[in-house]
């Protein structure tokens, strides 16, 4: 079963698009220009700046109308947020800019056609950013984040079979410089995904 779901940033599972979010902090809203205010920076690693956008509560809404139901119309979302068909269109199109939230149909990959899907734990030595930009470029990698606890890295990726997920495993992740360390956690079953969590 195909879903039609909204997600915010890199946090979640199976995006039917690889990742390049990028997080752009600034006010999503009728103050927002096109250009970017006091020489913001763009990215997500690498000391480059990633604080949280500043939303207003009019995106806030829009976001959580597109949480409930990701197909949900332009002109239907105006009606609940008190804006035009058009400026909702516009505000929705800040968002996805700026890496604030994706739309994008999420799958689970075992029904899809693809018999491995599992979270690989990397543990690294020395340069902690240099190794997660490595694996971060990864086509098989589908979300990655650098963690505090057992590993530093945690990377999820889906294989077609075993020796597709070897070969990602032996060939790439443990070919990177600087990981002495990976742990495989098989996915045998997806009981639970949704992105609803709303916005603060």
């Amino acid at each position: 079963m195909v879903l039609s779901e909204l997600t915010l940033g890199r946090r979640g599972h199976f995006h039917s698009v690889l990742g390049q979010t990028q997080r752009i902090p600034y006010l999503i809203g009728e103050s927002a220009t096109n250009s970017l205010a006091s020489g913001v920076h763009i990215g997500n690693h690498g000391g480059v700046s990633t604080k949280t956008p500043v939303l207003d509560d009019v995106s806030k809404s829009i976001i959580e109308e597109l949480q409930a139901d990701g197909r949900r119309s332009y002109s239907a979302i105006g009606k609940t947020v008190g804006l035009s068909e058009a400026a909702v269109r516009q505000r929705v199109q800040r968002l996805l800019d700026a890496g604030v939230m994706q739309i994008v149909a999420v799958t689970d990959p075992l029904q899809v056609g693809f018999a491995r899907a599992a979270m690989i734990g990397i543990s690294v030595t020395g340069n902690l950013d240099a190794a997660a930009e490595a694996i971060e470029k990864l086509p098989d990698v589908q979300y990655l984040v650098v963690c505090a606890g057992g590993f530093d890295i945690l990377a999820e990726v889906v294989a077609e079979d075993d020796d597709h997920l070897l070969r990602i495993l032996n060939d790439s992740i443990r070919s990177v410089p600087g990981v002495t360390r990976t742990e495989t956690f098989v996915y045998l079953k997806l009981r639970k995904q949704i992105y609803s969590w709303g916005t603060r």
